[in-house]
């Protein structure tokens, strides 16, 4: 996949979450944002924040979350003490369960997909041809005492 499929395919996800409906406004990538930050406006109106912590086992998850959070207005922070993996957030919960989070899932999904081959093409061409797994062996046998 090249960078340029990449970016259509995270523009394509975003179009899907932003609940377009018909094909004029599928291509319409620029106001897909602008629909669900206006989602986001009506249940913030009807709903209350509440205070969620997310706990992001790599960077790339870690990045990708707080630039959707900002990207909707949302303030990303983390407590004093709290790891740097950990990032709160105050989201209405409808807001993160339809369409925060499920979008999210999606575009983290492409986005490791397209790390993990670019990672295993370099070490395949230019560390060693094969990237595969080691082999599994079976434990020495212990000595009895």
């Amino acid at each position: 996949m090249t960078e340029s499929e990449l970016i259509q395919k995270l523009e394509k996800i975003e179009r899907l979450f932003s609940g377009a409906k018909t094909d004029g406004e599928r291509d319409a990538a620029a106001n897909a944002r602008e629909r669900v930050q206006g989602r986001l406006n009506d249940i913030a109106v009807k709903e209350t924040a509440t205070e969620y912590k997310f706990s992001l086992t790599d960077q790339w998850s870690r990045s990708l979350f707080i630039a959707l959070l900002r990207r909707y207005g949302i303030s990303p922070y983390r407590l004093y003490r709290q790891r740097r993996t950990t990032v709160m957030a105050k989201i209405p919960k409808s807001f993160l369960d339809d369409t925060l989070w499920p979008e999210f899932s999606e575009l983290s999904k492409v986005l490791h997909d397209y790390i993990s081959e670019i990672t295993n093409k370099v070490i395949r061409e230019h560390i060693h041809a094969d990237a595969s797994e080691a082999e599994v062996k079976d434990a020495p046998k212990q000595l009895e005492s």
